[in-house]
């Protein structure tokens, strides 16, 4: 494909994208496709000789399209939202054309500086501690496990990275019962071990339960195991269910424990002043992130992760092979080394096109419709003689199940099952579920970048026909 090719094909990409984007309502929210089918429609081995662009194009919308679940439908309130935007993908179609490494400054000044002006954006977006410093990570994940293992580095006055676990064996990481698998996962990752990972219980609204922490933390210390650090949640995965950051953060600081907080999805409603109630003792944390790639309408990745001690996380990661030496090292930021990748992506174009076309104004109003919608959606279920709500509605994620009375909890759990699975076959919306308490619910996650009113109102009509 030569230049011109390029800027043809390119053309007729934007006007399917904008197409595609026009009329996604008229798609099945979850894929329909069926195990391998995508699979066994195409060509097992790859073509010998170059094929035509139109073919390319066609295959992808015959095929490829039919296997996608629709992530930016507003009839997508499953999960947590993965959202987009016009903006946004305007900017990663920049940061595609421009395909820069941007490891260091020098592979890129830009990228770097700008990095650090959209971290200090949100910083004033969400009222945070304005000591702190941030970088963008690709995900939580790994974000909460350079969290981790900052803490293992301080803890061990940086041994572990130099000469291994000797003598550091011993290592517990604390998190409540209803905190996100990837700390499992980190726990792994940073050696410590998944046996050494404490579950903490949580109060009736499934938030962590300070005194049970302090009490697992002592029991800790008097088996002769070493405290290391403990991961709070602002926003569970299943209910988001906040953990009291205050109380925990006074019995980190009491302990000398490192605290991380992870507000992955929750985070994004900082930026409205009314709900900063959440944020109550954040300054009490080592380590904090949330996903502007989850409910501030910019694509995936784009993880958002502070920290109150920049040269922890830096003397973590940080290596220097002589190719990588450079002039400017100490006057700028080099992204590489803080963090696992090497490899870095143009993540900060993305944040400052979004920041940019909405106004933090802009943001605010889209997220406060977000609220409103899911306020709403509680009456409603409030209203229904058949159903409740399983959890408190802190933000935008209703938790309910249908529970006619004359059928016993296993039978109300095969309804509430059976319900979910016929919605989500029909195409027509996308929920998922979790269990509360034991009991199987159904979970309405309102906050997709377009979904307005009405496709709420559609969907809580198509759920009560279920029933």
């Amino acid at each position: 494909m030569n230049l011109e090719q390029f800027r043809h094909h390119a053309h007729k990409a934007v006007d399917m994208m904008a197409d595609f984007l026009g009329d996604i309502e008229q798609y099945p929210v979850k894929s329909q496709a069926k195990p391998r089918e995508i699979y066994d429609q195409l060509p097992a081995s790859p073509p010998a000789q170059p094929e035509d662009m139109d073919a390319i194009m066609a295959d992808f919308t015959q095929h490829i399209l039919p296997g996608m679940t629709h992530w930016q439908s507003p009839n997508f309130f499953a999960y947590f939202p993965g959202n987009s935007s016009y903006p946004s993908v305007i900017a990663e179609m920049l940061t595609a054309t421009l395909a820069a490494q941007c490891m260091i400054w020098d592979t890129s000044p830009a990228a770097a500086e700008l990095e650090e002006l959209c971290m200090n954006w949100l910083k004033e977006m969400c009222a945070l501690p304005a000591e702190w410093e941030g970088v963008i990570q690709d995900t939580a994940s790994s974000a909460t496990l350079c969290a981790i293992l900052s803490a293992r580095e301080q803890a061990s006055e940086f041994a572990v990275n130099k000469a291994g676990f000797e003598g550091y064996t011993d290592f517990r990481v604390y998190c409540s019962t209803e905190t996100h698998s990837s700390i499992d996962k980190a726990v792994k990752i940073a050696g410590i071990g998944a046996a050494n990972l404490v579950k903490v219980a949580v109060d009736d609204e499934m938030g962590m339960d300070p005194a049970a922490l302090e009490a697992a933390i002592q029991a800790d210390l008097k088996a002769g195991k070493q405290p290391l650090c403990v991961i709070a949640t602002l926003g569970t995965t299943s209910t988001t269910a906040f953990d009291p950051l205050e109380p925990i953060g006074q019995i980190c600081q009491k302990y000398g424990l490192w605290l991380h907080v992870d507000a992955a999805f929750a985070g994004t409603a900082m930026i409205l002043p009314e709900q900063r109630w959440m944020g109550k003792g954040l300054e009490l944390a080592d380590s904090y992130v949330f996903n502007p790639h989850k409910w501030m309408f910019t694509n995936f990745d784009c993880t958002a992760y502070f920290v109150k001690d920049k040269e922890a996380l830096i003397r973590t990661f940080s290596i220097l092979p002589e190719y990588l030496k450079t002039s400017s090292r100490g006057q700028v930021n080099d992204y590489r080394d803080w963090g696992i990748a090497l490899g870095r992506r143009f993540r900060a174009l993305k944040l400052w096109f979004v920041i940019r076309s909405f106004g933090v104004e802009g943001i605010q109003v889209r997220l406060r419709d977000h609220l409103s919608y899911a306020q709403w959606l509680v009456e409603q279920v409030e209203a229904h003689p058949h159903a409740m709500l399983m959890a408190p509605t802190k933000l935008n994620l209703v938790c309910f199940r249908f529970c006619p009375k004359h059928l016993s909890p296993e039978q109300q759990d095969a309804l509430n099952e059976k319900l979910l699975h016929r919605l989500n076959d029909s195409g027509k919306l996308y929920l998922t579920h979790t269990k509360v308490k034991g009991r199987y619910t159904l979970r309405m996650v309102i906050g997709q970048t377009y979904v307005e009113k009405r496709h709420v109102e559609a969907a809580w009509e198509e759920i009560k026909k279920g029933v």
